[in-house]
């Protein structure tokens, strides 16, 4: 039997959640999400100031949470360990694009009051780095290719052409929700493929 006692009345039902969800619950994903998109993409906007990236960091950092649902310890709230996977992926991405970070000293505050400290350096790209850029961009334009025919469209969309949701959603006459979560099965299974191939880039 866990010991709850040190949890808040709202982190026992997130526990309660995630237990269900782990059994196949799908409504208790639903719930978690619910109840915690909304301070997870405003956590995302602080750090990265593009209300599209951090729509896309929101939908990464809640499927990076439920594929790692069984490694949750009730020894913390839900929320603690859900931001921290949010804040971690979001810095990842901040280094891979190297967006210029201010005023991160002080770190980011939740909605649930949380503070989250983090370290995230800017640099510029130097022609060494510009050329591995260039290789990465053709490795992954390859990847894509292999994509079925539906992610292929939405990847080329989005992150090829740069079009925001709304507009793959307008141009494809497709609803909103189903563009992001076909959106985020594609980026899962490019993920997979990057993981195997990874050597090659």
């Amino acid at each position: 039997m866990v010991d709850t006692s040190h949890l808040s009345e709202k982190a026992k039902k997130d526990l309660a959640f995630v237990q269900a969800a782990i059994k196949g619950d799908q409504s208790a994903y639903a719930s978690l999400m619910e109840r915690y998109r909304e301070s997870i993409y405003y956590m995302m906007l602080k750090m990265v100031s593009n209300t599209d990236d951090a729509d896309d960091l929101t939908i990464e950092a809640f499927g990076k949470a439920f594929n790692r649902l069984e490694q949750y310890s009730p020894n913390y709230a839900f929320s603690t360990w859900l931001y921290k996977i949010a804040s971690n992926n979001c810095i990842d991405f901040i280094r891979k694009k190297r967006i210029k970070v201010t005023s991160m000293d002080s770190g980011i505050k939740t909605g649930d009051g949380e503070v989250i400290y983090f370290d995230a350096k800017s640099t510029t790209r130097d022609p060494e780095e510009t050329v591995m850029h260039k290789q990465k961009m053709m490795h992954m334009r390859e990847l894509v290719s292999k994509l079925k025919p539906r992610y292929r469209l939405l990847v080329e969309k989005r992150y090829f052409e740069e079009l925001s949701y709304e507009e793959i959603s307008k141009e494809l006459n497709l609803p909103l929700g189903t563009v992001k979560a076909q959106l985020f099965r594609a980026r899962d299974f490019l993920a997979n493929m990057i993981d195997k191939t990874k050597d090659t880039i």
